[in-house]
């Protein structure tokens, strides 16, 4: 399984805070619940004192928002070099670009899940998890927009609405679809996703409103 803190330096070893973040990773994919895990068992499978913990972190929390946000500049950095000028064959790049969001979101869904959990009642979790979308749907609305200006993209698309609708819906989908789903049906999802973006927003045929 991928590992998002993956890390060494020259000498083979890793900082502390990477120690730190592989343990919480290691006890997610686990199978143990975030909520039940305590410092005192992240410190145990880091091998390092409670001071040394709260040297680098506030609280758990603080090591769970840092853990995914390795995870968020990894996606992050996939929406930004999409580019659907590249060709009118976007559907199928958004398959693949969606085969890939799936496949890391699978690989990496305990702590995914942890951050979803805990963003419902902890406002600093939220506000970082809101912030990922956030971050996501603004580069989306900017490729909408563009398209728009180019003639690519129908004039009478609304890129705020569809850029929100794209993107908070399909971040949905695909956690519902990783909780549900054994992973057969991944191609699948990302095949129709793929088409939604598509021809849902990038190549709507115009219609008269």
């Amino acid at each position: 399984m991928t590992s998002v803190t993956r890390y060494r330096n020259r000498e083979g070893k890793r900082p502390t805070d990477l120690r730190l973040l592989t343990a919480l990773e290691q006890l997610l994919k686990s199978g143990e619940n975030f909520t039940e895990i305590s410092v005192q068992r992240i410190i145990e499978e880091a091998g390092v004192s409670r001071a040394t913990f709260y040297f680098h972190f506030r609280d758990k929390s603080d090591l769970l928002t840092r853990l995914a946000g390795n995870l968020r500049n990894t996606l992050l950095g996939l929406a930004i070099k999409w580019d659907p000028a590249d060709g009118e064959d976007g559907a199928a790049r958004f398959a693949d670009f969606f085969a890939e969001v799936i496949s890391i979101h699978r690989e990496n869904f305990p702590v995914l899940s942890a951050i979803r959990e805990l963003a419902a009642y902890d406002p600093n979790v939220n506000d970082f998890y809101t912030a990922d979308l956030e971050e996501f749907d603004n580069a989306v609305h900017k490729t909408l927009v563009d398209e728009q200006r180019s003639g690519s993209t129908s004039a009478d698309l609304d890129a705020v609405a569809a850029s929100r609708v794209i993107v908070w819906g399909g971040a949905q989908a695909i956690a519902r679809h990783i909780a549900v789903d054994d992973g057969s049906g991944d191609a699948a999802l990302a095949h129709e996703l793929g088409k939604i973006w598509w021809y849902g927003a990038y190549r709507r045929p115009a219609t008269d409103r």
